[in-house]
Parts: C-alpha cells; sequence; structure tokens
C-alpha cells in the first residue's frame, strides 16, 4: 500500500525558493536529461521592471542580477499580449538579436527556449524560461510536463510573495491609520525601496547576493521605520532638534521595530517568511554608523549586517533630496556630496559608490515616484 514515492515530496518541506527550483530541475532532468537552465524573472508593474529572481544550472548563470523594461522587451511582450506560451526550438533565429539578454543567453550555448508566463489569481507575476543546449527538444510531449511544472513554480511564488506583501501591506496600513504621523510615507518609501534594490544589485558579485536576496531586500526595506508607531507624537513630530532625553525615545524605535515584526510574524503564522532574518536585521540596524556612533548597539563596519548599510544609505539619500514641512528638498548634486562626506564615518562606503554608480536610474525613479511636500 505504502511503496510509491511521491516524486516532488520535497517540496512539502521547509525550504527557500532556490531550493525548490533546484529540486523541481533536477526531478524533471532525471526524466529529460536536456533541460539544461530553468529560470524565473518577476515582474513590476509599478516600474514595467522585469528582473531575474531565482535561477537553476549546472552553470554560472548568464542573467544574474538582471533587469529590463518589459515594454522594451518586444518577444517578452507578444508572449504576454497573446497570453500564450513561446518555443523556439532553433534560437538561432534571434542571432541578430540586440537586446542584453538575447546575447547573453546565445553566449550561454543555449539552442532552444521554452517561455511562459507565469499567472495567479489572475496577476501576471513574470516569466519562467526552459532552455536547453540542442535544438528541437521541445515537443508537444515535453511540453505539457513543463506546463505543470512552471504552473506549479508559480503557485510557489504568489504563495511566497503573497505572505511578504501581507506582512508588507498590514505595516503600511498600521501607518496610514496613524493619520500620517511619520513624514517619511509615501513615496518616500517606495523611492528607497529603488535605491536599495540598485545598491544591493552593484554589490551582488563582491557579496555573492542572489536575485532572491536582492528582491528581499526590496521588498523589506520600506519596513526599515516601522518602529515609529511607537513614538510619541511631541516627538516623532517635534520640528525643532530633539533634547537628549527625546533622543533616547527617538532610538528606542529600532528595538521596537524588531519587536513589532516579530509580533506580526507570530500573529499572522508568517514566521516561515523566506529571509525573514533580513528584515530584522534591518529594522534594528539601519541607524548603525560604520565608526560606531549609531544606535541601537553602537556596530561597527563589518559588525553591521550589510543589508542594514545598504538601506541606511538609501534612507539617508532620499530624505536628502525630499521635500519636508521643515526643510526644502536638496538637489541630487548636492545630497551625492553629502553622501561622499559621511561614506567611512557614518556611511559604509561601498554602499555609497554604488548608488552613486547609478545617478541616471536614479532619477528614473525620482520621476516614476514623484516627490510633494509629505514624501
Amino acid at each position: 500500500m505504502f511503496e510509491h514515492e511521491d516524486s516532488f515530496g520535497e517540496l512539502n518541506k521547509p525550504q527557500s525558493i532556490e531550493e525548490r527550483l533546484s529540486y523541481l530541475h533536477q526531478a524533471l532532468r532525471a526524466r529529460h536529461p536536456f533541460l539544461d537552465r530553468i529560470a524565473v524573472a518577476l515582474y513590476n508593474k509599478d516600474t514595467d521592471m522585469l528582473c531575474t529572481y531565482v535561477a537553476s544550472s549546472e552553470q554560472a548563470q548568464e542573467l544574474d542580477h538582471y533587469d529590463a523594461k518589459l515594454s522594451d522587451c518586444s518577444s517578452l511582450m507578444e508572449i504576454l499580449e497573446r497570453n500564450q506560451p513561446r518555443v523556439v526550438n532553433d534560437l538561432s533565429v534571434f542571432g541578430a538579436g540586440t537586446q542584453v539578454h538575447t546575447q547573453l543567453i546565445d553566449q550561454g550555448g543555449y539552442l532552444s527556449s521554452y517561455t511562459l508566463p507565469l499567472f495567479a489569481e489572475g496577476l501576471f507575476l513574470g516569466f519562467v524560461f526552459f532552455n536547453s543546449r540542442q535544438k528541437n527538444v521541445f515537443v508537444e510531449r515535453i511540453l505539457r510536463e513543463l506546463d505543470m511544472a512552471g504552473h506549479l513554480m508559480a503557485f510557489m511564488l504568489y504563495g511566497e510573495q503573497s505572505r511578504i506583501k501581507t506582512l508588507v501591506a498590514t505595516v503600511r496600513s498600521a501607518r496610514e491609520i496613524s493619520t500620517h504621523r511619520d513624514p517619511e510615507t509615501g513615496s518616500h518609501l517606495e523611492r528607497m525601496a529603488h535605491y536599495s534594490r540598485l545598491i544591493a544589485a552593484e554589490l551582488a558579485e563582491r557579496y555573492g547576493f542572489s536575485d532572491s536576496y536582492i528582491e528581499h531586500v526590496f521588498l523589506f526595506s520600506p519596513l526599515h521605520d516601522i518602529g515609529k508607531l511607537t513614538i510619541p507624537d511631541n516627538i516623532l513630530l517635534k520640528p525643532g532638534k530633539l533634547s537628549k532625553e527625546e533622543f533616547e525615545v527617538m532610538q528606542e524605535h529600532s528595538r521596537n521595530g524588531r519587536d513589532i515584526i516579530d509580533k506580526l510574524l507570530s500573529n499572522y503564522g508568517l514566521d516561515g517568511v523566506e529571509y525573514i532574518e533580513l528584515l530584522k536585521n534591518i529594522a534594528l540596524y539601519h541607524h548603525e554608523a560604520v565608526d560606531g556612533s549609531g544606535y541601537p548597539e553602537h556596530l561597527k563596519q563589518q559588525d553591521i549586517p550589510i543589508e542594514a548599510r545598504i538601506v541606511s544609505v538609501a534612507d539617508v539619500f532620499d530624505a536628502l533630496t525630499s521635500q519636508r514641512p521643515y526643510k526644502a528638498a536638496w538637489s541630487n548634486e548636492e545630497a551625492f556630496a553629502k553622501l561622499r562626506e559621511m561614506a567611512g564615518t557614518k556611511l559604509d562606503r561601498e554602499c555609497v559608490d554604488a548608488l552613486l554608480k547609478h545617478s541616471d536610474r536614479i532619477v528614473k525613479i525620482q520621476k516614476a515616484f514623484v516627490e510633494n511636500v509629505f514624501g
């Protein structure tokens, strides 16, 4: 009665998305050895960006840390508009393609592909790509099996993303219910999240960040100041300089933020959310300074988790360039100069340099999430 083993039973165990995709890839390759690569790219409708997220391959990933506007990718746009998968059993038809991702796939030696748009609950999530270094392997019999694998991945991704978005939405709702008591709301959170992604992607090779890690930095960075919900209005909204006693109370928001996250995770049954320590580190340590003058634990240099160092730079830059009731917005050039001044003392120099390399993309982010009097 119990002789049969579930071929995909490992997927029921607590695993990261990367581990699940790798296991699924191995299971499929046992039946179809020509399946050399499976990769998933996620779509952000607010920016029209398609970003690599997870991939499984026996060689280095050609498209790690890659993103592109979906509207600039005509072949992928056609897949989405038709709402149909695409089979290309001879990739030489794209031999003259100018897109970077097309050229990188060609350089990887891939000769055929199957691209499936991912949907869950009617929501477009992105694409899954199946690649082979052989031609003419994606025949109907194989495609039916890959369809099932693709939809399975869609539901795995949707489940993970839904849990994270539940957490993020809960925090944002709490901030909105508080009648915008914190001046750092609205577009500020969107901008600094995108700045954080820029920094993480630039540092990915140096620190060995996966695309999944970068995505979670992007998702979790807006929660950095959740602890401010616990700070009294007379301190949080004080227009002038805080007294020593008031600043000590303000500093408590870092530890309070981590406590709030622990409670939210418990109350919503989200303890299994991937990269949860990353989120806790962002909330607790984003006010640490590399010279040890920050808070709450006066950590120095590399003792400060890298995700907290990333978010700190993104947060400071957007605070400088944002209008507030008590200050005018600085120009990007003025803010860049201030970041360089703070690099190596208050801010991590590598993170500052990583952000400053992308002045053109910073402007695009600012245009996408326009500043107003509330930030």
